[in-house]
């Protein structure tokens, strides 16, 4: 999955935030209502749904009302591409240890073989 890299700044900077955060780990266990969601913080709900608008707006979540009542969902794979992103750049920077390790194990070994003056 190819994204852009505004499209992974937004997922980010979705994924900045505590309360956000904290949103996303509580719909790990399954949909839940704004009001459900929103009691254990203590902010008004309208600062609460900008959070919940963040997410749906990253592709995090998605919002679905019914009469008078909104339930969250956390979308399946959202985390796809954060998850990626990060497999490459811990790819990226094993390599780059493993070649310093190399290098210094080289630099090790050509000291050991050097007699001394």
């Amino acid at each position: 999955m190819n994204l852009s890299p505004g499209q992974l700044d937004t997922l980010f900077q979705a994924l900045g935030d505590p309360t956000r955060r904290a949103i996303l780990e509580r719909l790990a266990r399954g949909p839940a209502t704004v009001t459900e969601l929103a009691a254990p913080f203590d902010m008004a709900l309208p600062s609460f749904l900008g959070h919940v608008h963040r997410l749906e707006a990253a592709g995090l979540v998605t919002t679905a009302k019914t009469g008078r009542i909104r339930t969250v969902t956390l979308v399946p794979g959202a985390f796809t591409p954060v998850r990626s992103w990060l497999d490459d750049q811990r790819a990226l920077w094993e390599g780059r240890l493993d070649r310093l390790d190399a290098y210094v194990q080289t630099l090790m070994q050509e000291t050991r073989d050097d007699p001394e003056p």
